[in-house]
């Protein structure tokens, strides 16, 4: 039960992360095509009714990952068997501390949580020294998990490729992803200026 809860919550997590993705790497056009992009999808997801299933989907996903972490990680055999562990762990991680940062941004410091709050940290020595693993471990995670995930749900080959091919690529889109997305956050790694009223979020 735990196990289909979970597949479940995951669904509606991933509708919200894809979205998200796309927003990140449109970055690579600038913070200006980001905004605007941004501005779009929140008439979808800072919609209350959307946002609270989102919300409630997350709690689930947390909390039988977890569970689900305790109970077969000791289990858990081969690469992706392993990786679908230690990425839903992460995954897991990464939610609720992120989800707690927007949150606390939006409701106690009262900051617009745009392209600018996303990336105060990853522009801003020494903090991008942990921020710039942070996001990318994020975006491999979720790509590593559908890549398991896909592992062992998917029993054709594809296009020639078999499942193992298959997995592969996605996770090695992830990790492309991950690249492009970071470039396009830090203005080409050359860093970003940041507005002074999210220097609050980085100590300045």
């Amino acid at each position: 039960m735990a196990k289909k809860i979970h597949y479940i919550s995951g669904l509606v997590i991933s509708i919200f992360i894809g979205l998200h993705l796309c927003n990140h790497f449109i970055g690579i056009l600038g913070a200006e095509a980001h905004i605007a992009f941004m501005d779009s999808l929140r008439l979808i997801y800072r919609n209350v009714v959307f946002e609270t299933i989102l919300l409630f989907a997350i709690s689930i996903q947390v909390i039988s990952g977890l569970k689900l972490f305790l109970s077969k990680r000791k289990a858990a055999n081969g690469f992706y068997g392993k990786l679908q562990i230690w990425t839903g762990l992460y995954l897991a991680f990464f939610l609720t501390i992120h989800i707690g940062a927007v949150l606390t941004g939006r409701c106690i410091l009262n900051l617009d949580t745009n392209f600018y709050f996303g990336v105060a940290g990853l522009n801003t020595f020494p903090l991008n020294l942990f921020f710039v693993p942070y996001y990318g471990f994020a975006i491999i995670s979720f790509f590593g998990h559908v890549a398991s995930i896909h592992s062992y749900k998917m029993k054709k080959e594809c296009f020639g490729f078999t499942v193992k091919q298959q997995s592969r690529f996605i996770l090695a889109i992830g990790i492309i992803v991950a690249i492009i997305t970071l470039y396009g956050l830090t203005n080409g790694f050359s860093g970003v200026e940041i507005p002074e009223e999210y220097h609050i979020i980085i100590g300045k």
